[in-house]
């Protein structure tokens, strides 16, 4: 094997592995119970899968063709930083609709800092 294929299979490891998390995230949404985990499995282990996928694509095409592409360095950069950004947002949009938690969640310490007229008579 010489070294282009050993980088080849690499990308082909990468797009694999992206592709098993991407899966584990889709059963992460179904069986999560509330809003909130569902968002941290639906950005996290998806921006995960993404990222290993485009990346794999990118050293795959780097390699093979021999160009960089530029729209992969974007795609990647794009997701990285808009993916956890919008499932804060998603979560902190439920919390302040008053979503409840999901059982056995615990102590919800945030609830008297932002609503304190309503944590005293809960």
């Amino acid at each position: 094997m010489s070294a282009n294929q050993i980088v080849e299979w690499g990308a082909v490891i990468l797009i694999l592995l992206g592709s098993i998390v991407s899966v584990i995230s889709a059963l992460g949404m179904i069986r999560l119970p509330d809003v909130y985990t569902r968002s941290h499995a639906a950005t996290k282990s998806s921006t995960l899968s993404v990222l290993t996928c485009l990346l794999g694509a990118f050293i795959y095409f780097w390699v093979h063709d021999g160009y960089v592409s530029i729209r992969l360095i974007l795609g990647i950069l794009f997701v990285f930083f808009t993916a956890p950004v919008a499932g804060h947002l998603i979560c902190r949009a439920a919390y302040r609709s008053k979503v409840p938690l999901g059982e056995g969640s615990g102590d919800d310490e945030l609830k008297p800092i932002l609503f304190p007229q309503k944590s005293n008579k809960d």
